[in-house]
């Protein structure tokens, strides 16, 4: 029901009982930007003169360049036209669950009730409130926002940019994909044209619509800085299956669920999360990945995803270097690249299928791999209870074995 924020911090080794559970490594890169200007000492007349005539003889006139989000659309007012265009089909949405506070197990016992009585603590309920954004996607009604915005929701509203409010029903949410879809009871509704997130480039003008810190309808502009972010890169828990779309364009608490748009009025991504304490870091899911999810969510109220059940890290040769120092002869670590597995659930599908700590995946279904992004993928990609192929090394020599994944079994915050 709260805005996602993410901090990106350095992740300690904890080598401690190698080889039974090695431990995930990452790391931050501070990035600087220099400039540079001069100044041209002063010339004749003369010089200035001659040096101009041969100019004009081998190069046209320099051509004045407009700054990139004038020039991607050609207008410089397209932010105004897409805001006028989208903007009705942009909403806010109030969330509010009702928690209730837990009774120590003493106080139900008898022998402490014989003391206590009627003055023994209650169960207290209290209710807590969330805002977040979405857009309308069906003309009858649908609404896709973050499933953080809705999660555990007693109580749902709507609220369109003429004022118009709305009980809504969650049709289905996805934590994994942090995707969820609204109904209300409406109909004739403007909606969202699509555009094509697998398209996109970095440095393309974008515009965020969204209510953040209950400010409506506040419009922010900027560029893609990034695409292909892994939950790894931003710090996001390691569950999150999103290659998540970076963008300069302010967004805030509230933004969640909001379009993210190119300069046609498409939306392109929808927002979700920041990195706390950063400023021009916010990130965006791909809109081509919220309508895959929201389909299943309209079909099936619910998505699952393939799992494994293993621990994993990409394996560099300084995290090799530093496991076998601490692991020496108990760890027979001869790759020098792949994907490491540093622990193996218990009754899961890889243990099932023979898969050990220590193995280091080579490929999936042949496909080579080589950082835990890639398996992720694969994996997603990947058919429940179908047969899926996979090759390891382990202690210097290939071995092949085959995997059927199960559905996630997904736990909730809270």
């Amino acid at each position: 029901m709260k805005t996602t924020n993410h901090d990106l911090a350095p992740k300690k080794v904890d080598t401690r009982g190698l080889p039974q559970r090695l431990w995930m490594l990452s790391y931050g890169v501070a990035v600087v930007f220099l400039g540079s200007c001069s100044v041209l000492p002063a010339k004749t007349f003369e010089t200035r003169q001659s040096e101009t005539q041969a100019q004009n003889t081998i190069e046209p006139n320099p051509v004045i360049v407009p700054p990139p989000l004038i020039s991607s659309s050609g207008d410089p007012n397209f932010v105004v036209k897409v805001v006028q265009q989208v903007g009705p089909a942009v909403v806010r949405i109030d969330s509010s669950r009702t928690i209730t506070s837990r009774v120590p197990d003493e106080f139900n016992d008898p022998f402490f009730r014989r003391f206590f009585g009627d003055s023994a603590p209650q169960p207290r309920q209290q209710i807590e409130r969330g805002s977040g954004s979405g857009f309308i996607i069906n003309s009858s009604g649908q609404i896709v926002t973050n499933s953080h915005v809705v999660d555990g929701a007693d109580r749902v509203t709507v609220t369109l940019k003429d004022g118009r409010t709305f009980n809504g029903k969650v049709l289905g949410e996805d934590p994994v994909t942090d995707v969820a879809i609204i109904k209300i009871d409406a109909n004739n509704l403007p909606t969202l044209s699509v555009g094509n997130s697998d398209a996109l480039q970095p440095g393309q003008a974008v515009i965020a619509i969204g209510n953040p810190l209950g400010l409506n309808n506040t419009v922010t502009s900027g560029i893609i800085s990034a695409t292909g972010r892994s939950s790894s890169d931003i710090g996001a828990s390691s569950d999150k299956r999103v290659d998540y779309i970076q963008t300069d364009a302010a967004i805030n608490p509230g933004n969640s669920g909001g379009p993210l748009l190119n300069a046609r009025g498409q939306v392109i991504a929808m927002n979700t999360a920041i990195i706390r304490g950063a400023q021009g870091l916010g990130f965006a899911i791909p809109i081509n990945t919220v309508q895959r999810i929201a389909q299943e969510l309209i079909a099936n109220g619910k998505v699952d995803h393939p799992y494994l059940g293993v621990q994993m890290v990409t394996l560099t040769p300084e995290i090799k270097e530093r496991i076998k120092n601490k692991a020496g002869d108990r760890l027979n670590l001869t790759a020098d690249d792949g994907v490491l597995l540093v622990d193996i659930v218990p009754r899961s599908p890889a243990s099932t299928a023979g898969l050990r700590v220590g193995d280091v995946i080579k490929s999936i279904n042949n496909q080579p791999v080589t950082k835990i992004e890639e398996v992720q993928k694969l994996v997603e990609n990947s058919k429940i209870g179908t047969n899926l192929p996979i090759e390891v090394e382990r202690n210097g020599q290939i071995i092949r074995v085959g995997v059927q994944p199960a559905p996630l079994v997904v736990t909730r915050e809270g």
